[in-house]
């Protein structure tokens, strides 16, 4: 028995780049059931259906839309009983409310990145605060994506930064700086983790992890190649998703990190 896989967001680069992977089995088991972006989009290579239909056609869901589209497609699939994979990133707080909502109807799992190399750098990056918290060690965060890239800093980024502040015990709300600019911010504080967005060209995505103190370095870092890499996490992710129950997953628990 296959499972029939909905894409959400078909036409983007992630949506393609999922298509090509189920083409090509590269998670055996799946297929393509539906492709779904919004009404005012064409592609003359896909027969791309409505959300409601997409999801009433599919057995799970990946979502690679746009933020406000994912709440939405959240909802739809809760109240269709769908698992759903959600990979879009820039979700705002109600977006998130929302996906916690389905999360407690259908099983979800949700991730800033799917790649198996990005999600252990994720795991590094926790071991490696903890082991250095509370010895004047610096943390800032170097992402660089491809200039249509629209929301900075990127998802992984801010994940990366949520396992650097576990690691540290900090909240991440309270010390997250994002850019520099003049002279008004003064020196650093010990307790910040600061962002930085480079955008432009092509880059598929680079996260670089930065731990400085006085005298030494320690660069922990990912680079992606090709989307596919991503594409075959989330197919990975849809049929690990499709038979579990009703609650909200990450990446790290499809992967067993």
């Amino acid at each position: 028995m296959t499972l029939g896989v909905g894409i959400l967001g078909a036409a983007g680069r992630m949506g393609g780049a999922l298509i090509r992977g189920l083409r090509e089995q590269r998670i055996p088991g799946l297929r393509l059931a539906a492709a779904v972006d919004r009404p005012d989009v064409s592609d003359p290579s896909l027969d791309l259906v409505p959300a409601e239909v997409g999801i009433a056609a599919s057995d799970v869901l990946i979502d690679f839309s746009f933020h406000a589209a994912a709440a939405f497609h959240a909802d739809l699939c809760a109240e269709a009983g769908k698992p759903l994979v959600l990979g879009t990133t820039g979700l705002t707080e109600d977006d998130q409310r929302r996906v916690v909502a389905a999360a407690r109807q259908v099983a979800v799992v949700q991730a800033p990145n799917m790649s198996l190399g990005v999600n252990l750098l994720m795991v590094l990056a926790e071991q490696a605060a903890r082991a250095l918290q509370d010895r004047g060690y610096d943390v800032e965060i170097v992402e660089r994506h491809h200039r249509k890239k629209k929301d900075s800093p990127s998802g992984t980024a801010l994940g990366l930064g949520e396992a650097v502040a576990r690691g540290y015990g900090w909240d991440l709300r309270e010390t997250a700086v994002h850019g520099r600019e003049g002279v008004a911010p003064g020196e650093r504080p010990e307790r910040e983790i600061g962002f930085h967005a480079v955008r432009g060209g092509d880059f598929v995505g680079d996260h670089t992890v930065i731990f400085a103190a006085e005298g030494e370095c320690v660069e922990l870092g990912h680079r992606a190649t090709t989307r596919d890499t991503f594409a075959t996490g989330a197919l990975r992710a849809a049929a690990w998703v499709a038979t579990k129950p009703a609650g909200l997953y990450s990446a790290r628990d499809v992967l067993g990190l």
